[in-house]
């Protein structure tokens, strides 16, 4: 990973932000620090970094304000969220004001830079849908609205294919259940239908429907469509 590519922490732990700044720039990347909302607007306003991880806890401001702060201000840089694991709630919201992932506490440096790499890979790409996506065995045909797994073609019901392709678009970051339910049935819809959809979408994409490899759980969240070499 390129030096050039800034990562700004903000954590009111000093203890948090030294095992990220140690483990990141092992990784290559250039970090700052803040340990409050208003040195962390200073910094994008003065530093511009690449992307963001953002604790919800900062002594001057609740971390969803300053969230919402930046996308009001129409700041677009990935944002990960750094939370507790017990904070669904907390996280659900983060993700519905424009955060772009998040990862839990304690976390592991692998699972963090794995997240990060997958931000800064989605801000990259251009705009558009690829017309071919291929995760390990499952391939998406998003122009022919073709799903083959290991070659062969598997018949998806429209519901199905609309859950698949949001999956598809944001493949390696989760969605909420909620912006799915918006997404497909256009209103606020129970979570159990969708919960439905995605178990009979496990049935036919996974070789283990109860242990799945591509459209994983975060629980109390939503689905995240894995990304395989």
């Amino acid at each position: 990973m390129s030096s050039t590519v800034k990562v700004l922490i903000v954590d009111d732990e000093p203890p948090i932000r030294r095992l990220l700044r140690v483990g990141l720039g092992t990784e290559g990347y250039a970090i700052s620090e803040a340990g409050n909302a208003r040195d962390a607007i200073e910094h994008v306003k003065l530093d511009r970094p690449d992307l963001i991880l953002l604790d919800l806890g900062l002594p001057d401001m609740p971390g969803h304000d300053l969230l919402r702060r930046w996308r009001e201000e129409h700041v677009d840089l990935p944002i990960l969220i750094l939370s507790s694991r017990t904070d669904e709630a907390g996280i659900v919201k983060a993700l519905e004001l424009g955060a772009d992932d998040y990862v839990t506490k304690p976390f592991g440096m692998k699972e963090l830079v794995a997240r990060i790499r997958v931000a800064l890979r989605h801000k990259l790409q251009e705009q558009g849908e690829k017309p071919v996506f291929q995760t390990g065995e499952l391939s998406v045909d998003l122009v022919k609205r073709i799903v083959t797994l290991a070659g062969k073609e598997i018949k998806l019901s429209p519901k199905e294919y609309d859950i698949l392709r949001l999956l598809v678009q944001h493949a390696g970051k989760v969605l909420t259940h909620q912006y799915l339910l918006n997404q497909v049935w256009g209103a606020s819809t129970d979570v159990q239908y969708l919960r439905v959809y995605v178990r009979q979408l496990r049935q036919k994409l996974e070789r283990m429907p109860d242990q799945p490899q591509y459209i994983t759980t975060e629980t109390g969240v939503g689905y995240r469509l894995r990304e395989i070499e």
